[in-house]
């Protein structure tokens, strides 16, 4: 395909390429053969990277007329949280995200607080905390990723071991509901130690909270009156009486920890991995 694509923008340029001295012709065709296949090596996903094909996701809240069916295009994510060693390049090569240089406005004082240092060795292989939402764009976007959407994470986030949809299977809630109930330990596993799913994405219950994109328009529902209530519900009766699914207790803690959020709070048990848009003419494969 991408061939065929070559054979037929440089057919259209020959006549012109052709008057220029042999050496130049050379160097033209280099590069412009180099910008055509940027775009083939820019939009497709890295191995790190996972494909999440197409499907609908259910939020915990109804609106008015009932639970509402959103769709899910597909999508790639990391299979893992990105992790110290990996954000600890990120600052390095964009020194404006370090500790010291970072501005108040996008963090507050316990930025990157576990970082001992120059060295981060024995934490290397750890997810990363203790960055804000605005470093953990800044970090997907220096890679041509983004931070996944939270209809994207929570359609990820369904997924058992065996099924894309886990819902249903008790022993897969039940362990979603151990996860959950563990108290936090000081240590974290390495990212590549904890649960995979599905879609092979590691990590996603029980390891940290995750940053998404849209964290703050999570709970808009549109229906202005009804916005202004969606907080309390989180943390009262009402919010079951509201919810699609009562006895999903890990979903309420996920959307009461996002609208509890700012943008520039650090956590040290909040994290996060990127996600990647799927181009119309990207290879899907399986």
């Amino acid at each position: 395909m991408v061939e065929k694509l070559l054979q037929n923008k440089l057919r259209l340029n020959a006549a012109v390429i052709k008057t220029f001295p042999t050496a130049r012709r050379y160097i033209v065709y280099v590069l412009y053969i180099g910008v055509l296949l940027l775009p083939c090596f820019s939009t497709q996903a890295n191995e790190d990277m996972v494909l999440v094909t197409d499907g609908y996701y259910t939020p915990l809240f109804k609106d008015e007329d009932g639970p509402v069916k959103i769709e899910v295009n597909s999508f790639y994510m990391d299979k893992y949280l990105v992790t110290n060693k990996q954000f600890n390049v990120f600052i390095n090569k964009n020194p404006k995200w370090n500790k010291k240089n970072i501005k108040f406005i996008f963090s507050d004082s316990n930025y990157l607080k576990h970082f001992p240092g120059k060295s981060i060795e024995g934490i290397a292989e750890q997810p990363v905390t203790n960055v804000s939402w605005f470093a953990a764009r800044a970090y997907c976007r220096s890679l041509n990723k983004r931070l996944p959407t939270t209809s994207e994470w929570e359609y990820v986030a369904m997924a058992s071991h065996d099924l894309a949809d886990g819902s249903k299977q008790p022993e897969y809630r039940q362990q979603i509901l151990e996860w959950y109930s563990r108290p936090s330990t000081d240590t974290l596993p390495d990212v590549q130690d904890t649960p995979v799913n599905y879609w092979k994405v590691h990590g996603l219950h029980g390891v940290v909270w995750e940053l998404v994109n849209d964290f703050n328009t999570a709970l808009v529902t549109g229906e202005s009156r009804g916005d202004t209530q969606l907080d309390k519900q989180l943390f009262c009766g009402a919010g079951a009486a509201s919810s699609v699914d009562p006895n999903d207790y890990a979903a309420f803690m996920r959307y009461a920890m996002r609208s509890s959020y700012r943008a520039e709070y650090t956590i040290e048990s909040l994290g996060f991995r990127c996600a990647k848009d799927v181009i119309e003419n990207d290879a899907i494969e399986e």
